[in-house]
Formats: C-alpha cells, sequence, structure tokens
C-alpha cells in the first residue's frame, strides 16, 4: 500500500509525466509519393486530352482508315524505304475507302493521310509506355499511397482495352461497302477515352489535398449539389457519345441550317436507312446511320443538357463556399460557349478548325464539370476575413 501523501507535496511529484499527444491513425499512415503520382497523373492527362484532340483531326482528315493491320509493336516504325511505301499504300488500295472514294489517289496524297494514323497509334503507344513506367517506377520504390494500387491498375486496363476497341473499330471499315468506321464503334472508342479522362481527373483532385484534408473537407459536403453534378456529367457523357455518333456518319455535314434543318423542324425520312436493294433497313439503324435523325438527337439532347446545366448552376451559386461557387460558373459559362460551338459547326459544314474546337471544348467542359463535382463532395474552406464559409 502505497505512503500516506503530504498535504504540502506537489500533485505531479513522483509521477511520470503523460505521454505527448500523437497524430491521429490517418496521420501516422504512410502516404506514398503523393506528390509525385500526381504529377504523373497529370502528364498522362494532357496527353489523353491530346490524344482525343488527335484522334479527331484523324477523322476529320478522313485518315483512320490509312493503316490497315493492327501492329502493337513493330507497327510504331513507319515505312522507311520506297518499297515499304508501296506496300502500304497497296494494303490501302485493296479497302473499300480507296475503291469507292479515293480512287486515284496519289502516294503522296496517302503519305498525308499515313501519317495522320500513325502518329495516332504512336501517341497511343507512348501513353501506355508512360503509365507501365510510372507504375512499375511507384510499386518497386513502394511509394503508392494505400488504397491507389487498384485504381491505378484500372488506368492501365482500361488503356489496354481502348487499344483493343481502335482496332475493333478501324477493322469495320477495312471490308463490304463501308467508306468509314461503324458509328457505334466510333462512339464506344470516344466514350472510353472521356472514362480514361475522367478518372485521370478525379485521381489529380483527389490527391491535390492529404487523406486528412479531404476527411475534414467531407464534413462540410453538399449532398443535394453533389447529386446534381453527378447528374449533369451522366447527361454531358450521353451528348459526348451522341456527338461521336455524329461524327461518325458525318450528320454534322446534312443539314448545315440552325434553327431548323433544312426548312424542318423534324428531317424528313428520318427513319430511312437503305439497305442498297433498293429496300430499307429495320427502324432501329436510322439512331446510329440516318444523318437526320442521329442530328436531331443531338441537337434536342443539347438543349435539354443546357437547360439541366442551368439549373445545376443555379443551386451551386447558392453554395455555401466561394470555390464551389466559381466552379459551377465556369461550367454553365463552358456550356454556354459549347453550345456556340455546335452551332457553329453546323453552319460551317463541320469545318476542320471549328469542329476539332467543338469537340476540345468537350474536353474543357468535362474537366470543369468534375471539379465543380468534386468541389461538392470535398469543398474548400474559404476565410473569414473574405466572409466565405
Amino acid at each position: 500500500m502505497a505512503g500516506k501523501r503530504s498535504i504540502f507535496e506537489e500533485v505531479g511529484a513522483g509521477t511520470t509525466a503523460p505521454a505527448a499527444p500523437v497524430g491521429g491513425g490517418i496521420d501516422a499512415r504512410p502516404k506514398g509519393a503523393r506528390r509525385g503520382i500526381r504529377l504523373w497523373l497529370v502528364a498522362l492527362f494532357l496527353l489523353v486530352a491530346t490524344m482525343i484532340a488527335v484522334g479527331g483531326l484523324t477523322r476529320l482528315t478522313d485518315s483512320g482508315l490509312s493503316i490497315t493491320e493492327w501492329r502493337p509493336v513493330t507497327g510504331a516504325l513507319p515505312p522507311l524505304s520506297a518499297a515499304e511505301w508501296e506496300a502500304e499504300f497497296e494494303k490501302y488500295r485493296a479497302i473499300p475507302e480507296y475503291q469507292l472514294q479515293n480512287k486515284g489517289m496519289s502516294l503522296d496524297a496517302f503519305k498525308v493521310i499515313y501519317w495522320w494514323e500513325w502518329g495516332h497509334r504512336q501517341l497511343g503507344r507512348v501513353i501506355g509506355l508512360v503509365w507501365a513506367v510510372g507504375f512499375l517506377g511507384f510499386a518497386v520504390a513502394r511509394q503508392i499511397p494505400p488504397g491507389w494500387t487498384g485504381r491505378l491498375l484500372l488506368l492501365g486496363a482500361l488503356g489496354g482495352a481502348q487499344g483493343a476497341i481502335g482496332w475493333w473499330m478501324v477493322s469495320s471499315g477495312l471490308s463490304g461497302e463501308r467508306l468509314d468506321v461503324a458509328s457505334y464503334r466510333l462512339a464506344t472508342h470516344l466514350g472510353l477515352a472521356f472514362v480514361i479522362l475522367g478518372f485521370l481527373g478525379w485521381y489529380v483532385f483527389l490527391l491535390g489535398r492529404s487523406e486528412a484534408e479531404l476527411m475534414t473537407a467531407r464534413r462540410g459536403r453538399e449532398a443535394k449539389l453533389f447529386g446534381l453534378s453527378t447528374g449533369l456529367m451522366h447527361f454531358t457523357f450521353l451528348q459526348i457519345v451522341l456527338g461521336a455518333l455524329v461524327a461518325g456518319i458525318d450528320a454534322g455535314r446534312a443539314f448545315p441550317t440552325w434553327p431548323d434543318m433544312n426548312g424542318q423542324f423534324f428531317p424528313a425520312d428520318a427513319f430511312y436507312v437503305p439497305d442498297g436493294q433498293g429496300g430499307s433497313l429495320p427502324v432501329w439503324h436510322a439512331f446510329f446511320e440516318n444523318p437526320g435523325l442521329v442530328q436531331f438527337i443531338h441537337r434536342m439532347s443539347g438543349y435539354l443538357l443546357l437547360a439541366f446545366g442551368i439549373v445545376v448552376w443555379l443551386r451551386g451559386r447558392k453554395s455555401s463556399y466561394q470555390a464551389t461557387q466559381a466552379a459551377f460558373h465556369q461550367v454553365m459559362a463552358m456550356l454556354v460557349v459549347q453550345m456556340v460551338l455546335g452551332i457553329a459547326t453546323v453552319l460551317t459544314v463541320a469545318h476542320v478548325h471549328v469542329a476539332i474546337t467543338h469537340q476540345i471544348g468537350a474536353v474543357i467542359l468535362w474537366v470543369l464539370i468534375l471539379r465543380a463535382r468534386h468541389l461538392s463532395q470535398y469543398p474548400l474552406a474559404g476565410s473569414i476575413r473574405k466572409g466565405t464559409a
């Protein structure tokens, strides 16, 4: 039994001082190279965005079918001699696009479209290499943050699938009487590119703050606004896919008037697709292959997207956080710009410069929506001095 304590003895005398407080469990966890991985993902993001633009130009210059084989490794080397160029040209002369549309094309003209498609594929190889080197480097150094290995592997898997889908798309235009690739395959290819871009953007935003900062920020989550921005993201993705269907059959050049479609609200013969024998294919083909119907759906969807975007913006401008408000202002502004670019694309009969600007605009809008959605989920606290939350 302990001895009696003197009434004059200090209370803390003879006792062990308590240990200094330590950080929470999140702060104690190894973080990995969050900054390094974020910079690597930013580089991948920029490469994929460039890939989307180059892919659009490849399509607009009718270059996508100039390389008729899928050689992921050996195809990295272009023709290096006159004989090799002639061999590649001979393969192109065997497909319908040459025989029905470009018959008599010179070798020099062929080289122009060949270089566009080769550059497009080469950029895909570069993206795959940058992902592989980065992932393996961080994995070997054990610098991948907890919970991020699966996310980074997902990016690689989606990139590999994108390469296979790219060839699946190209192969659809190499036989029969097609002059272009199948529009639904083009839409799948472009849609997956935006999915990859979306994951990259979201991961970059997440890695911009520490886990502890994100958990703190989530306490201020604006659930209603997050739900609305998620809906806007999905609606925008649908519109992008519909745009790819328009591009796949050159529907943007078929009705170069606005707001009407060659003097009509709804195009004539919208559900007619010739079967090549004097008849018509089943009605469902019209939703992919009739230029009037495909462009009409894209236009109507664009109007609805703008209307829904206004609803989301009206809610976003009332956010308690200044940064979130600004993000939704930017989304609204870009929505309007993108609609104007869409109209300009129609009126200029899909002029190359206008059309590619419209496609780049879709990338910018996509990123701005992702950022606004992220700030709805993880708001940035403002300054009391500025009077914000």
